[in-house]
């Protein structure tokens, strides 16, 4: 006689095991503990062997039905049902260590430990949370190029022009990983770049213009907001880094004494150590953030909401926008084309020396090696010139066209 879902449901608990038959082999098999467990009975050549087929009610009376046809479907191609399913629990435990969050993991915990920032590890983990949910799952080797379009699209749609481009770019880095790990044999977003709508460039907003230089640096000295960000705003100009180096500046990194700022290959973008010369401008600035800094800071410029972070990387934009600056004027990336610019057209330095400052990365690794060395005392000259010329700029001073000087 054939199972209903009321006689199971009111099947209760015996001292032993019992069994409620079904049709075809089918049972439940009640436990004295209280559970129901589904199993077919069935024979291969000539021996009997059972198939655990999930749990009542997990698997209700008609799933496992479906479970059994499907088990005798096996059967009649003379495959045993019982060594498809260990087959089938080996291939989804090797896909699972091959799923594109799986292959994610590793290509991000290798490119960690070959130097990525942690803003870049933060991205990486940021382009993943609109990757994951749509092909995480999958086995790398299954993912064709159908499966990334309407994920690219849905961004592309929201106006996100160029997420979706680093979506796209993340996506074949670690897909080109599991092609070398020969998880795969060729990255399937090779071709869909010309999918995409291209980004216009977007460039930073900076002031160039010595006069309207002074202008910023004068409503600087009037912020009256948290010290910690008046401080970044103010040596910002001085030191021209990137945004994030400056961001994550630790006092270990700055040798006060020898006037220096030395940061790590791992925090720069061409994973290269960068010197930064210190004038007297910009070590006064960090001597007096040091004294008001408590005696286990680490780092330079925290966070108002904890020690233990960096301050936001909108910060400093958004004190730029507070005294009146819009994006298409100022951002805190700015401040390094305001001094590329100014020191160029002042003729005074020769344009190595000045890439070198901004930690430009040379083409030819051995010229790169001899100017690091050759630019430095032109460096420490320039970095003191600089800071000095833009105190001038804060204080008014009249404004002299640079004259123009052919460099050798």
């Amino acid at each position: 006689m054939a199972l209903t879902d009321t006689a199971i449901r009111n099947a209760k608990p015996r001292e032993k095991p019992y069994k409620m038959g079904d049709a075809g082999g089918l049972f439940l098999l009640v436990q004295p503990s209280g559970g129901k467990l589904w199993r077919l009975k069935y024979r291969v050549d000539g021996k009997e062997k059972k198939l655990g087929l999930g749990t009542y009610p997990e698997i209700s009376l008609g799933e496992a039905r479906k479970a059994r046809d499907k088990a005798r479907s096996l059967m009649a191609l003379g495959k045993d049902p019982g060594v498809e399913k260990a087959r089938k629990k080996v291939q989804d435990r090797i896909s699972a260590g091959n799923s594109f969050s799986t292959v994610a993991a590793e290509f991000i915990n290798k490119r960690t430990k070959e130097g990525w920032a942690e803003n870049t590890q933060a991205k990486a983990a940021y382009l993943l949370g609109y990757l994951n949910p749509a092909i995480g799952k999958m086995p790398v080797a299954e993912i064709m190029p159908s499966d990334m379009i309407p994920i690219l699209k849905k961004v592309e749609g929201k106006g996100n022009l160029e997420t979706a481009r680093r979506m796209l770019q993340l996506a074949s880095q670690i897909f080109r990983y599991a092609v070398a790990t020969t998880r795969l044999a060729s990255d399937p977003t090779r071709d869909l770049k010309g999918a995409l709508i291209a980004p216009k460039p977007r460039h930073h907003g900076a002031i160039v213009e010595p006069a309207r230089v002074g202008e910023l640096l004068r409503a600087i000295e009037g912020y009256e907001g948290n010290h910690i960000t008046l401080y970044a705003l103010k040596l910002s100009p001085h030191v021209f880094v990137r945004p994030g180096e400056l961001r994550h500046a630790l006092w270990s990194e700055i040798d006060l004494d020898g006037a220096v700022w030395t940061i790590p290959a791992e925090k720069m973008k061409m994973r290269k150590p960068h010197h930064v010369p210190l004038s007297s401008q910009a070590l006064g600035l960090l001597r007096s953030l040091r004294e008001l800094a408590s005696e286990h800071a680490t780092l330079v410029f925290p966070s108002i909401r904890s020690s233990a972070r960096p301050m936001s990387e909108n910060t400093v934009n958004a004190a730029l926008r507070r005294l009146g600056f819009t994006g298409d004027e100022m951002t805190a990336h700015g401040f390094r084309a305001m001094a590329s610019t100014l020191l160029n057209e002042s003729g005074k330095w020769h344009p190595d020396a000045i890439e070198r400052a901004l930690a430009h990365q040379d083409s030819d690794s051995v010229r790169a090696a001899y100017h690091r060395g050759a630019h430095w005392k032109e460096r420490v000259e320039m970095a003191q010139w600089w800071s000095d010329y833009l105190d001038q700029l804060r204080a008014g001073a009249a404004i002299l066209n640079f004259p123009t000087k052919e460099m050798g």
